[in-house]
This record gives C-alpha cells, structure tokens and sequence, in this order.
C-alpha cells in the first residue's frame, strides 16, 4: 500500500449549512497522479457523556432524530463552543440536556465521526456521582426525555440494536477500556 498523502490542488467553499460547512477539494492520487474532487464537511467537535450516578447508573437521553426518523436512546451530548474544552463542554451539555451535574470529569477519548468526509472530532468524557440538581435547559429544537438505566440494561439494549447511534457505541467502546484498566 503507498502511504503517501494526497496532494491538495484546489478547493473552494461549497455551501454553509448552519451545523457544517462544505467545501469541494480536488486531490491529486499520489498512485496514479490523477485529480479527483471531493466534497468535506467541516463542522465543530462533538462532545459525548456517559453520565454515571452515585448508584451506577447511567444517565441516558431519548429524542427524536430526524436523520432516522426515529426516537433514539442516547447519552447526553452536543456540540463544543467556540474556546471550550471537552471537559468544561460535556459539564455544560449534561446540565443543560439533564439537569445533572456530577464529579471527577475524565477524558476518555475522540473517534473520527466519519473520515471519508468530516473533518471534526467527537470526544467522550466520562462523569461520576451525577445527581439531578436542575430542570433541563433544551435548546428551542430539543425535546429530550431523560432515563436512568443501569449498565446491564445499556449493555443489553447495545447487543439487541436497540442503541445503535455509532457515536454512542464508539462512547462505550472508550468507557470498557477505561474499565478495564
């Protein structure tokens, strides 16, 4: 396999979408010397939280979502503001979708949403000892339920394809290696 990176030629923008910008890039194969263009999506990081309460259990968030035209059994999240930390990011995003609050804020790692053609990260942090402290603060196009599952259900909701968001399950992937060590 040739390891060399695709040479950049030219790109523009190609649209403002609110959440993400796109811009159309023509690459050069560095195999076969051949240009071809490529649509990115360039948009902020993402933050995720497995939220763990005092009796570990785990903070969970249904919504409707729009891409699935489904409701979907989630964990809380959102996306990271301008000068903003994952870790002060994910505090703020569990209060505002839960209304909980926890300790000890751990940095558990980033996943790649989609390499083919995003360019932003998705972190994960892991909270503990969260207990409900507010009322939800939801942005006007969130309707967020929240549940409380223990880790055996999640676990068990995973196997089944009930949770099936891929950033979700890249979430809990972070949070068993931490378990592990």
């Amino acid at each position: 396999m040739n390891n060399k990176k695709w040479k950049t030629i030219s790109e523009k923008p190609a649209g403002d979408f609110r959440i993400f910008s796109m811009r159309e890039v023509v690459s050069e194969s560095p195999r076969t010397g051949k240009h071809h263009p490529f649509i990115l999506l360039d948009g902020k990081d993402w933050i995720n939280i497995i939220a763990l309460t005092s009796e570990n259990k785990i903070v969970m968030v249904k919504q409707y979502r729009f891409g699935t035209a489904n409701f979907e059994l989630e964990i809380p999240g959102g996306i990271i503001e301008e000068g903003e930390e994952p870790i002060e990011a994910g505090i703020r995003e569990l209060q505002e979708e839960t209304g909980y609050v926890g300790k000890n804020p751990q940095y558990l790692g980033c996943v790649d949403p989609n390499p083919a053609f995003q360019t932003n990260k998705c972190h994960t942090i892991l909270v503990d000892n969260c207990e409900k402290v507010s009322e939800q603060n939801l942005d006007p196009g969130e309707d967020i339920e929240v549940d409380i599952i223990s880790e055996t259900k999640v676990n068990d909701y995973i196997d089944k394809g009930i949770i099936r968001h891929s950033l979700v399950l890249s979430a809990f992937r972070l949070y068993d290696i931490i378990k592990k060590n």
